[in-house]
């Protein structure tokens, strides 16, 4: 059904960037607003931001976040885009993409995606 494949993620010293890709294949994600998550190692998935569309464009970032990442859609590309920077070691993570609701995944849109790993050495 729905693949969400997300990428870009890597291991990199805390005050650094990172770009994360999420490309999204076998259903379009124009008529959602997209968002990221993340989960470490023990802990719950929590919601990282999120984009909406249409209707113009709305993000939304969970507080720790805000001001040090920026989500991004290109509904051409079928993707969605997560630019990270000043990186902390608290961001280490495996980061996913879903549609969303609020800060609610939807599910019935794709199951979770392998995700990529974000590594931040202090």
């Amino acid at each position: 059904q729905v693949q969400l494949v997300e990428s870009g993620g890597g291991l990199v010293q805390a005050g650094g960037s990172l770009r994360l890709s999420c490309v999204v294949s076998g259903g379009t994600i124009s008529h959602y607003a997209m968002g990221w998550f993340r989960q470490a190692p023990g802990k719950l998935r929590e919601f990282v931001a999120s984009i909406t569309w249409p209707g113009g464009t709305t993000t939304n970032y969970r507080d720790s976040v805000k001001g040090r990442f920026t989500i991004s859609r290109d509904n051409g590309m079928n993707a969605v885009y997560l630019q990270m920077n000043n990186l902390k070691p608290e961001d280490t993570a495996v980061y996913y993409c879903n549609a969303v609701a609020g800060v609610t995944p939807i599910l019935e849109f794709a199951s979770w995606g392998q995700g990529t790993q974000v590594t931040v050495s202090s």
